[in-house]
């Protein structure tokens, strides 16, 4: 696929960078380097590799593979190349840590080796410098039978000499052909699997086929047994009979019997019934003396819940405990530059994520509310043009504005390695981390809920959804930067 869009050099939807004033401060530096005075003397040869850089064809359609080792191999020189040679857009891009400088300044670095012949000349003669005997073979034109057709490929694509098209036409076809022994191996590996499944089957089969004739022989076995209990059976059933025709005639003479015995108990429930009516009448007084000894019970026991209930209130103030003068985050903030950070797991509890500032002021008229801030994830999307230490500053100095209104207490977390010395006091009410080297602010804001107490109100501010999604699970309420944001500017 081609690096950039051929129209004007740059990836698709990828603003023209203005030769003055943009991000990073590179007002100054474009000036520099327009001035003939500093501008970097060219070789004549490089002037004509250029004009013919612009006046040759439309650049090949590159392999995925080969575009992404050409990214790899120009994000790798950018730090070795003097400030005035990088162009404008790219002195951004070579701050970046060497494994991000490929990933997120990728589609820049592709956008200006498409566009820019001498920087692309510049990366390439570093390129060579390192590449050793492949790289003369490629300025050549020729390559190695044995060398990585990819490699190849995007050295041919800076270096472009005789036939470079050709080079990068050949590895194209030969990473399509390694996909397609790919696929057919994968085909053939899938095709044995099926294989060894339909054989797994079979074997299968023939067991269960094993099972099914084993239970034929024993049902078989049981229905003659089952032959042999109905014959004991009908020669039962007979006997039963003949027991059931004596027991009828039996029957008879005890109904009489019956009739007799039914005549005396009627009798005998009428006297029962008079006697009924009269311990009625009985227990009708017994009640009518329970309900008032009831009363008295109540009376009494009002009178001990009473006494009990006076006895809390001395014992509540006898046992009175002074305000604690430190907090759960105040042991986090001293311990964790010692101590690696721990895992552990606590109950989730649900929490909604809203940017409304509204949420923002219910939860945090909370009684003893605790505010935690993810600070570079709300300056930066706040006030990111300011530097680094100006949005400290600003976002500080508003959340001194929350704690001495709220009275709650407020916590901003940013990530060490933007760590300086001789930061100003801050705030009160406000404490200030910074995260210890090998561990984000992410990680620090996670140690601080989990040395809460359970129940304690605690609202984090953040919009990165892995550190919303952590916190509620500890049962923390997590907020979006903008709620933040239009609080502070309310203030």
């Amino acid at each position: 696929m081609p690096l950039t869009d051929p129209s004007d050099g740059r990836l698709p939807g990828e603003a023209a960078a203005t030769p003055a004033g943009g991000a990073d401060g590179a007002g100054p530096e474009t000036a520099e380097t327009s001035d003939p005075s500093h501008a970097p003397e060219q070789d004549p040869a490089a002037d004509h590799d250029l004009a013919a850089d612009h006046d040759s064809a439309p650049e090949p359609t590159l392999p995925e593979p080969v575009r992404q080792r050409i990214v790899t191999l120009a994000a790798a020189v950018l730090t070795a190349l003097p400030g005035d040679e990088l162009p404008v857009p790219l002195r951004r891009v070579a701050r970046f840590t060497p494994n991000r400088r490929a990933r997120l300044g990728g589609p820049a670095i592709a956008a200006q080796l498409s566009a820019d012949p001498l920087f692309r000349q510049r990366v390439a003669a570093r390129v060579l410098t390192e590449a050793g005997e492949l790289g003369a073979a490629v300025v050549e034109g020729a390559a190695p039978a044995a060398a990585d057709p990819v490699e190849v490929a995007a050295l041919a694509y800076l270096v472009r000499p005789p036939g470079w098209r050709e080079l990068v036409e050949a590895a194209g076809a030969e990473v399509r052909a390694e996909a397609d022994q790919a696929l057919v191996a994968e085909a053939i590996r899938e095709a044995e699997q099926r294989a060894a499944r339909a054989e797994h089957d079979r074997a299968v089969a023939r067991v269960e086929a094993d099972k099914l004739r084993d239970e034929l022989a024993r049902v078989r076995e049981e229905l003659g047994q089952l032959r042999e209990e109905a014959r004991v059976l009908g020669r039962t059933l007979r006997e039963t009979q003949a027991r059931e025709r004596k027991a009828t005639e039996m029957l008879a003479t005890e109904k009489g019997r019956a009739a007799r015995a039914n005549a005396d108990h009627d009798a005998e429930l009428r006297r029962l019934r008079a006697r009924l009516a009269e311990a009625e009448t009985v227990a009708g007084a017994a009640r009518h003396t329970a309900r008032e000894a009831r009363s008295v019970d109540d009376a009494r026991l009002w009178l001990l819940l009473e006494t009990i209930g006076r006895a809390a209130v001395g014992l509540r103030r006898e046992l009175a405990l002074d305000p604690a003068d430190r907090l759960p985050a105040d042991f986090v903030a001293e311990a964790y530059a010692d101590q690696p950070p721990q895992s552990g797991a606590a109950t989730a509890a649900r929490a909604r994520d809203t940017d409304d500032p509204a949420r923002l002021d219910e939860l945090l008229a909370l009684p003893r509310a605790h505010l935690l801030v993810d600070g570079y994830n709300v300056t930066k999307r706040g006030f990111g043009e300011m530097s680094l230490e100006q949005q400290r500053k600003r976002l500080i100095t508003g959340l001194g504005g929350i704690a001495a209104q709220t009275g709650d207490e407020v916590t901003v977390v940013f990530d060490g390695a933007e760590r300086v010395h001789g930061l100003p006091p801050a705030p009160r009410g406000v404490r200030v981390l910074f995260s210890r080297k090998g561990e984000t602010a992410d990680d620090l804001i996670r140690r601080l809920v989990r040395a809460e107490p359970a129940g304690r109100p605690l609202v984090v501010v953040s919009s990165d959804r892995e550190v919303a999604d952590g916190v509620r699970r500890h049962g923390a309420y997590p907020l979006g930067a903008d709620a933040l944001l239009r609080r502070l500017s309310r203030s």
